[in-house]
C-alpha cells in the first residue's frame, strides 16, 4: 500500500491548532490549585490595591499590575495579610474579600451560615455552591435594575439578568461563565456617542431598542491550570488591564471582549505575561444597530510584560506589543515564542505591523502612599525630538500618578490624581487591522490620541456599607473633521495626516471635556449593591459659541455585577 506523505497534511493544520494541542495535553498530565479570575470592576479591585498600600509591600502571588486577577492568587495573598489592628470598615472589607474567595482561604475568616431553603446561601458570596471530591461550583445571579433622569433623553434605564457559574475541577482546572442580557437606554450623552461611533463602550454587538435605547448580550469565559507551580495557561473570551490606574495608556478594558490565550509566570521577585489575542479589525452598521449578516474581518494582538519587584515595595515592567493582520486573516506563528523580541520578528516580517514599547512603575512608599506611571512608545526618532519641530512620528504617551490612602489620618478616606498625556496619532496606523484598537473601539485611552488629561478621584467609607465616590476628569485634545486628520481618532489612516512637521498636543480643533461624578453605594448583602449616582458633563468645542453641559441622575439595584461607567 502507498505510504502518503505526512506533509501533505502538516500545511493543512494551523498554528492554533498546534497551540490548542500542547494545551490539551498539559491539561491532562499535570495541574495545580486554581481558580477563576476576579472580574474587572473598578471598586472592587481599588479594594485590593488598597490592602496592598495597607501592608507597605508589593503583592507575592499575582503581579498586581495585570488584571484581572486569578482567586487561588487573591486567596494565598489574603491568607498572608496581617488583619488586626485594622479599623470597623477595613475589618469589614477584609472580611468581605476573604468571603468572596473563601473556597481558596485558609485563615479561618470566613463565614458559612444556615442555608435559606436548606441549600442556597450556604455561603454569603454564593447563591448556590456544591463543594465535593474533585469538583467546586459557585452560581450566582446577576441582575442590574436603574432607572435615571436627564434633561434630552425621558427616562433612561437599564436592564441586565445573567448568570455566573465558576469553580475548579479536581483543584486542578479553574474555569468561569457569565451570560447577561441587557436592555438599556442610556442618557442622552452617551446614546449620541453610539449614534456617531456605532459602537457600545465596554461591550460589543447591539441592536436597536425602542426609540433611543441599545439591546446587546454579554459573554465571557475561561478555563485556565498550572503547568507547574509557577507557569499557569489560560483560554479564554474576556479582556485585561495593565497598570494600576485610572486608565491605562497600555492595554485598557474600555473595547469589546476578546479571544486569548494567556500565560503568566510568577517565580521569585519576577512575573511574566504573555497574552496572544483575536480581535476584530471592522464592524458594519447604521444607527439602528450592527448587522449580523456577515463575519466581521479580524486581526491580531501578541503582547508580553515581564515585571520586577526590584524591592519589596517597587515593580517594574516592560512590555512590548503588535498589532497586525490583513484581508487574509493569517495568523503568525512566529509570535508563539513569548521570550522572542516581537519587533525584531516584526522587522522580518517587513515591518507589516504595528508595534509598541514601553515601560511602567509601581512603588509603595510608606503604608499610605503609591506612585505609579507609564511610558507608551509607538515611534521615536532621537534626532527629530531634539530638533523639536513637530514631527508627526514622535508617537508616545505618558502617564503619571499616585494614590493617597487613609488621606490626612482619616480612615477610609482615599484620592487618586492621575495625569495622561497622549500625542497625536499615537495607536494609529495605515489600516484598520493594525490600528491598536478592536471592535473599532481603542485598547487604551477612550478618547485615542492628541490628548491631555488629569483624573481626581476621591473614595471615603463612613461606614462598612456605605461608600461614597467623587470624581472629576478634565481632558483637553484636538478633534479631526469628516475632511481632515489631526491625529485625535487612531481608526483614521496615518498616512492622511495633515502635516510631517509643525504637529503639537491638542492640535485640530480643540476641545475640553470635563465629567463630574458623585457616588453613594450601600452594600445591603453580600455582592448586592444600591446605587445613587449624578453625573454632570461639560463640553467646550473651539468653534461653537458656548458649551454643551447635560446632567445625569440615576439609581440602582445590582447583584454580582460592576456598574455601567460614563468616563468617556
Amino acid at each position: 500500500m502507498k505510504r502518503e506523505n505526512p506533509l501533505l497534511y502538516h500545511q493543512f493544520i494551523s498554528p492554533k491548532v498546534y497551540l490548542l494541542s500542547i494545551v490539551g495535553l498539559l491539561i491532562s498530565s499535570v495541574g495545580f490549585s486554581q481558580g477563576s479570575r476576579v472580574p474587572l470592576n473598578n471598586d472592587y479591585y481599588h479594594l485590593l490595591s488598597r490592602y496592598e498600600i495597607l501592608q507597605g509591600r508589593q503583592a507575592f502571588s499575582f503581579d498586581s499590575n495585570v488584571k484581572t486577577y486569578r482567586r487561588s492568587s487573591v486567596g494565598a495573598w489574603l491568607d498572608s495579610l496581617d488583619n488586626k489592628n485594622l479599623s470597623k470598615t477595613d475589618k469589614f472589607n477584609f472580611d468581605y474579600l476573604a468571603n468572596d474567595h473563601w473556597p481558596f482561604i485558609d485563615s479561618g475568616n470566613t463565614v458559612a451560615r444556615k442555608p435559606i431553603l436548606r441549600h442556597l446561601y450556604k455561603r454569603p458570596a454564593d447563591f448556590w455552591h456544591v463543594k465535593t471530591d474533585g469538583l467546586l461550583l459557585r452560581v450566582n445571579p446577576v441582575l442590574y435594575f436603574g432607572v435615571g433622569s436627564d434633561e434630552r433623553s425621558g427616562t433612561p434605564f437599564i436592564n441586565t439578568r445573567g448568570i455566573q457559574v465558576e469553580g475548579t475541577i479536581d483543584d486542578k482546572i479553574g474555569f468561569y461563565s457569565y451570560i447577561g442580557e441587557n436592555q438599556m437606554a442610556p442618557p442622552g450623552f452617551a446614546y449620541d456617542y453610539v449614534q456617531s461611533t456605532l459602537t457600545l463602550p465596554y461591550q460589543g454587538f447591539w441592536k436597536g431598542y425602542g426609540d433611543r435605547g441599545v439591546d446587546f448580550l454579554t459573554t465571557r469565559g475561561h478555563i485556565n491550570f498550572s503547568a507547574t507551580q509557577h507557569v499557569g495557561l489560560e483560554l479564554g473570551y474576556g479582556k485585561h488591564f495593565i497598570g494600576n490606574g485610572f486608565r491605562s495608556l497600555i492595554l485598557s478594558d474600555f473595547s469589546n471582549d476578546y479571544a486569548y490565550f494567556r500565560s503568566d509566570v510568577n517565580v521569585w521577585r519576577i512575573h511574566f505575561t504573555y497574552l496572544l489575542g483575536q480581535l476584530t479589525a471592522d464592524i458594519f452598521g447604521n444607527p439602528t444597530g450592527l448587522f449580523g449578516t456577515r463575519g466581521f474581518p479580524i486581526k491580531h494582538l501578541a503582547l508580553h510584560r515581564i515585571g520586577i519587584d526590584v524591592t519589596d515595595r517597587l515593580n517594574i515592567g516592560l512590555f512590548e506589543a503588535i498589532m497586525y493582520g490583513d484581508e487574509s486573516e493569517r495568523f503568525d506563528a512566529r509570535y508563539l515564542n513569548p521570550f522572542a523580541f516581537f519587533r525584531a520578528i516584526e522587522q522580518q516580517n517587513g515591518s507589516e505591523g504595528n508595534a509598541l514599547l514601553g515601560l511602567d512603575a509601581d512603588w509603595i512608599i510608606g503604608k499610605h502612599l503609591n506612585v505609579y506611571g507609564q511610558f507608551l512608545l509607538d515611534e521615536l526618532i532621537v534626532s527629530e525630538l531634539s530638533d523639536n519641530r513637530g514631527w508627526w512620528g514622535n508617537k508616545y504617551a505618558l502617564q503619571i500618578g499616585g494614590k493617597y490612602i487613609d488621606a490626612f489620618a482619616i480612615k477610609n478616606l482615599d484620592f487618586q490624581f492621575e495625569f495622561n498625556r497622549v500625542r497625536p496619532y499615537t495607536y494609529a496606523h495605515e489600516d484598520l487591522y493594525r490600528s491598536y484598537t478592536h471592535y473599532r473601539q481603542p485598547l487604551a485611552h477612550p478618547l485615542g490620541a492628541n490628548l491631555r488629561e488629569i483624573v481626581l478621584v476621591a473614595r471615603y467609607q463612613p461606614l462598612p456599607r456605605l461608600s461614597l465616590k467623587g470624581s472629576l476628569i478634565r481632558t483637553q485634545y484636538g478633534t479631526d473633521t469628516l475632511t481632515s486628520n489631526w491625529g485625535n481618532n487612531i481608526l483614521l489612516d496615518n498616512r492622511t495626516r495633515e502635516q510631517d512637521y509643525g504637529n503639537d498636543l491638542g492640535q485640530g480643533i480643540p476641545t475640553e471635556l470635563t465629567i463630574t461624578e458623585a457616588a453613594a453605594t450601600y452594600q445591603a448583602w453580600h455582592n448586592v449593591f444600591f446605587d445613587l449616582r449624578y453625573v454632570y458633563r461639560v463640553t467646550d468645542i473651539a468653534e461653537t459659541t458656548q458649551g454643551q453641559s447635560v446632567g445625569f441622575l440615576s439609581l440602582g439595584l445590582r447583584a454580582n455585577i460592576a456598574p455601567v461607567r460614563y468616563d468617556y
